[in-house]
């Protein structure tokens, strides 16, 4: 889609007014993986309503929406196929209405003494038989996503929570690798994954931890897609080795994650250690590593430990007369009202990159 559109030539939902959206950008906006619109046409009859010349379809505002319906039905856990006849059925009954209502007001205009014409309710049941029964469980135009409130992040935000929301393993991968490649590690993170991520986070806050497996399930996808896109390992360098680790009591290891594939996309050498690790065992890394910097994350105040930052920070090696110590990083909003003196602090990915690119080029 071009990015010099004009929002006068935009439709509903930001469909162009033209051509309409190809079925890649179709699956993009609702977060599913291009096979399964396809599937969709070819399986239930939801294609698109104009066909054009060519293979290549156009799907309308009008094509979007009952689409973004089917995700809302299937994210509930109602079977496609069910969702599917709810769906055409709810079409139908909307052009049956349209068909009823149009030539009356063509043909009979209401006098000022005839009685206002009431349209059926929007959850009015479906008539024919052939049709699904009505689901309360999913209220109608609703959408998968959109109660996460992410308001107006980037589109690809709203793809992956709706993937996220489906549990759809193979759309969610497809989503977050064209993130990154598209937006680069460092803004991927920044501006798409972590506002979802925080989405995800206040809505099983706010719905009683029901979604808690939305939020497991998003974070694993997540490290994979850091570990599938990461480049190899880069090889020691004397003196420009980074050491990550999560504090003692801290399981929260997806921003080092990051961080760490960051590092690794510059050639920088990295040894990540992940959550959790005991004090003897850090300093036992850092004494055989002899690290340039260590950052230390903390995800709670409750697991930051000023004493921990500073005794690393003492720690010392090599030849006496030649000896260094590390430059250690608190990063992570544990450390917020718990800054140690002399240590840096870096509030964002993209600082704490600047900042070990910085110590490592010393």
């Amino acid at each position: 889609m071009g990015t010099h559109e004009r929002d006068e030539d935009r439709g509903r939902g930001g469909v162009p007014l033209g051509g309409g959206l190809t079925t890649g950008e179709v699956a993009r906006r609702l977060g599913v993986a291009p096979t399964t619109v396809r599937t969709w046409d070819r399986r239930y009859g939801l294609g698109p309503d104009a066909h054009t010349g060519g293979r290549h379809r156009r799907w309308t505002a009008t094509d979007v929406a009952r689409l973004e319906r089917m995700c809302a039905l299937t994210a509930t856990g109602i079977p496609p196929a069910e969702a599917a006849r709810a769906v055409l059925g709810e079409a139908t009954q909307e052009a049956d209405a349209d068909a009823r209502t149009a030539p009356a007001e063509r043909t009979a205009p209401a006098s000022p003494d005839t009685p206002p014409r009431t349209p059926p309710p929007a959850h009015a049941p479906v008539r024919r038989a052939s049709d699904a029964p009505p689901l309360p469980s999913a209220p109608a135009r609703s959408r998968a996503g959109s109660g996460l409130r992410l308001g107006d992040a980037r589109q690809e935000c709203k793809g992956i929570a709706r993937a996220a929301l489906r549990l759809d393993a193979a759309a969610l991968d497809e989503l977050l690798e064209a993130a990154i490649v598209e937006h680069g590690l460092v803004a991927a993170w920044t501006e798409v994954i972590m506002p979802t991520l925080q989405a995800v986070g206040r809505k099983w806050e706010s719905s009683g931890e029901k979604y808690i497996e939305v939020e497991h399930f998003l974070s694993w996808h997540v490290s994979g897609a850091l570990r599938r896109g990461a480049p190899p390992s880069a090889a020691d360098r004397p003196g420009a080795t980074i050491v990550l680790a999560c504090v003692p009591g801290e399981n929260h290891t997806l921003p080092l994650e990051v961080l760490a594939a960051a590092l690794a996309e510059r050639g920088l050498p990295v040894r990540m250690f992940g959550g959790a690790l005991p004090v003897e065992s850090l300093v036992t890394a850092v004494r055989r590593t002899g690290p340039a910097a260590v950052g230390l994350w903390a995800q709670s105040r409750a697991t930051a430990s000023r004493p921990l930052a500073q005794h690393v920070a003492a720690m010392e090696w090599g030849v006496r007369g030649a000896r260094r110590k590390p430059v250690v990083l608190t990063i992570g909003p544990g450390w917020s009202g718990r800054t140690v003196t002399g240590l840096p602090r870096p509030t964002g990915l993209a600082e704490a990159v600047a900042v070990l690119e910085s110590v490592v080029s010393r």
